[in-house]
């Protein structure tokens, strides 16, 4: 049988923002087919606003339309179709690449990188494929990454899902499905920030204090955070941050000069390709600069080739943080609560579902730092 749910949904990219005007998202009524084998029917608990979602809404990373949005969230299963190891009752996590477990890269080690899941993701399919939401005129609306979590109920492939403990609230489990996977695991995996080394994080959302909070636990000695926020690099300090500069052009210099050459470890969160520049001139050398962000498709970036040899540098993508969310949810929750990572921090709005435009245009201006949802 078929669950009634709400769900924004986007219809038209490329409206401009003020979002409260343009309404790209509208919240709308749909009928939700039952999950099928391997699948979970998950009563959404919260949903995290993203960058990601926000790049489908400007029309930044184009996606087959309509599209229920939303990727970051947590819920409790309500269904499953069988063939899962969960139940009913069972609390998850949702992760946006539904790794198959089965393609070379997930064999290997690398489920972010899976290829039945890169597809269906980018077809706007779940990852058994087909779509699994009917709206009122018949027309069936495309998942996003797999998750769709802007709706009160989604069906998803247990291969998204990572079991967590009950007692975690929902407002905060959400956040480990990508800012926390995101940002700490690009601080942990492929940065491999170590004791005393200095890390600059360029870009100071949800993801970029991930990153940070990750960064001082795995015992970086100096600790930059860069945003042109003046309250994001005030948040940094609080949470450990040795130094905060303001972004812009200046702030390649003024992290050389804190790092005497430049930093060992920088970590641009921004998906703006100008910033990514400056955070691969702020890295020393033999140093490491990791980007998670996802810059519009057609920028290219230049930098100067000679130093990649000459200085041994190194310049690499983290996707979903080179994370394996079946270990690292629980482990990344695990230094949550014991003090480790002060994910919390990271909250700084909730929102109704009705609230979802005026909630992007918090994350345009660069207002907020994490807003989530809470049904």
């Amino acid at each position: 049988m078929s669950t009634a749910t709400r769900a924004a949904v986007l219809v038209e990219s490329g409206r401009p923002a003020p979002y409260a005007s343009s309404r790209p998202l509208e919240v709308m009524s749909l009928r939700l087919d039952p999950p099928g084998p391997g699948e979970l029917l998950v009563r959404v608990g919260a949903a995290g606003l993203c960058h990601s979602d926000l790049s489908v809404i400007d029309g930044s990373r184009p996606r087959p339309l309509p599209m229920a949005l939303g990727h970051e969230a947590a819920g409790e299963v309500v269904a499953t179709g069988g063939g899962t190891e969960f139940a009913p009752g069972d609390h998850v996590v949702l992760a946006f690449v539904p790794a198959c477990g089965h393609c070379p890269h997930c064999a290997g080690g690398r489920p972010a990188l899976c290829e039945p899941g890169a597809e269906a993701n980018g077809n706007g399919t779940l990852l058994g494929g087909g779509l699994r939401l009917t709206g009122a005129d018949g027309g069936r609306p495309r998942h996003h990454l797999g998750v769709s979590a802007f709706s009160e109920h989604i069906v998803v492939s247990a291969r998204s899902a990572v079991r967590v403990d009950p007692r975690l609230p929902f407002e905060i489990a959400a956040l480990f499905g990508c800012a926390v996977l995101t940002g700490a695991g690009a601080a942990f995996h492929s940065a491999r920030v170590a004791p005393g080394d200095s890390v600059a994080v360029f870009g100071l959302g949800g993801v970029g204090l991930a990153a940070l909070i990750a960064a001082k636990a795995a015992g970086a000695a100096t600790l930059i955070a860069v945003d042109v926020v003046g309250s994001k690099r005030a948040l940094a300090r609080e949470l450990g941050a040795t130094h905060a500069v303001a972004g812009g052009p200046d702030a390649v210099e003024a992290v050389r000069e804190i790092t005497r050459g430049g930093a060992e470890k920088v970590i641009d969160t921004t998906g703006v390709v100008a910033v990514l520049r400056q955070a691969y001139l702020a890295t020393g050398r033999g140093g490491t600069t990791v980007t998670v962000g996802l810059p519009d498709p057609s920028r290219e970036l230049a930098l100067p080739a000679l130093s990649l040899v000459a200085e041994e540098r190194t310049l690499k993508g983290s996707y979903l943080g080179s994370c394996v969310p079946r270990r690292d949810v629980p482990r990344f929750v695990s230094m949550y609560r014991s003090g480790i990572l002060p994910v919390d921090a990271l909250l700084s709005h909730r929102l109704s579902l009705e609230e979802v435009n005026e909630g992007f245009d918090r994350l345009h201006t660069g207002e907020a730092v994490r807003q989530v949802i809470v049904f």
